[in-house]
């Protein structure tokens, strides 16, 4: 089986952005121009997954990745959610649309998903919200795919890799969308660490590849992230504007626009903690969203796609990392070349450093 460095030319992982962001063309274009483009099955049917894995491989022959959410456990306290679906009753009422049915379900269609990618394997597959069982990636790795699972923490690591993944996929706190956390506590909310503090801790604390996320927008903090243990870096943000990503248009122009002063964690749209530009209905509901995903999810899908098909950004999960402000909207193999030209003019200067 490849390595991680087998995998791509230029240490460059281009996130799985659940909910449209990731597309075929976009995983396609960052694989073809050397780095590795990631889909996401988050909230897909598998029928679904295994079409977008087929126009992946029309599109290119490099290596790429799919990304699954681990099934949830139902912790969620029905009652809590009831009392934040009256709350949002005056959305439904504003939007005119019913709210979603929290309870459509938890695992995502996991085990079916599964089943496709050992009968029709991709390269990698990577894991959020959980670790799989080690007979899930053994199965995997019998059929040749690598796999990847996220972590927020060295214990997160250190499970990993007692279930045999090779390599994690190491989150910090700056990271946009979803905090990858293996379990939901309500009670470590805006507890997680920064990147550069992290990536030493899980590179002491286990053995595998480090693919670091967070905040990283320009080459010069792969470099740092590369200088401190990583074996590579994973952009979500720095994606999101391009031409092949599936954001919606509201969303690209959110990123850079000067109206979204900032980026906080959140619950409001989900139930689970997930960093997104901070709008309208982050702030009014983000401080009594309860702890229950994906119930609040279901429940808040149809405001949020109503008020996107409304062109009112206010009331959208904007998802964005802390180093929004950085994006650059150029097509996915422009950008993977401009961030591997930067990366190589900072190890340079770094280099250049060190021998003064």
């Amino acid at each position: 089986m490849a390595t991680l460095t087998d995998l791509f030319a230029y240490p460059v992982v281009q996130a799985p952005m659940a909910g449209g962001g990731s597309t075929p063309r976009l995983a396609a274009a960052v694989s073809e121009a050397g780095g590795l483009g990631f889909l996401a099955a988050g909230y897909k049917t598998p029928e679904a997954m295994y079409e977008e894995i087929k126009q992946v491989r029309s599109l290119t022959a490099n290596p790429f990745g799919m990304n699954l959410f681990m099934p949830q456990p139902i912790t969620a306290d029905p009652a809590a959610v009831e009392v934040y679906a009256e709350q949002l009753a005056g959305e439904a009422t504003w939007y005119d649309t019913p709210l979603g049915d929290p309870d459509s379900g938890n695992d995502d269609a996991y085990e079916a998903k599964i089943s496709v990618l050992l009968d029709n394997p991709v390269p990698v597959v990577s894991f959020t919200f959980g670790c799989p069982d080690r007979d899930t990636l053994d199965a995997l790795a019998r059929v040749g795919t690598f796999t990847v699972v996220t972590v927020t923490s060295t214990a997160e690591a250190l499970a990993a890799q007692r279930a045999g993944a090779d390599a994690v996929c190491v989150q910090g706190i700056e990271a946009g969308g979803h905090q990858g956390t293996h379990r939901d506590d309500a009670e470590l909310d805006c507890a997680g660490v920064g990147l550069l503090a992290l990536v030493p801790q899980v590179r002491d604390a286990v053995q595998l590849p480090v693919i670091a996320a967070g905040g990283l927008m320009r080459g010069d903090q792969i470099a740092s992230v590369l200088a401190v243990g990583a074996d590579a870096a994973q952009l979500g943000t720095a994606f999101l504007v391009c031409p092949e990503s599936g954001a919606n248009a509201l969303h690209k122009r959110a990123i850079t626009d000067p109206v979204f002063t900032h980026t906080e964690l959140t619950r409001a749209f989900s139930g689970r903690p997930a960093r997104g530009l901070v709008n309208r209905f982050m702030r009014e509901h983000g401080p009594y969203a309860p702890a229950a995903y994906p119930q609040i999810h279901h429940l808040t899908a149809p405001l949020r796609r109503a008020a996107a098909a409304a062109g009112d950004p206010q009331a959208m999960a904007l998802w964005a990392g802390q180093g929004h402000r950085l994006a650059r909207s150029v097509a996915a193999g422009e950008l993977v070349a401009l961030l591997a030209d930067e990366l190589d003019a900072a190890r340079e200067a770094m280099a250049a450093r060190s021998a003064s």
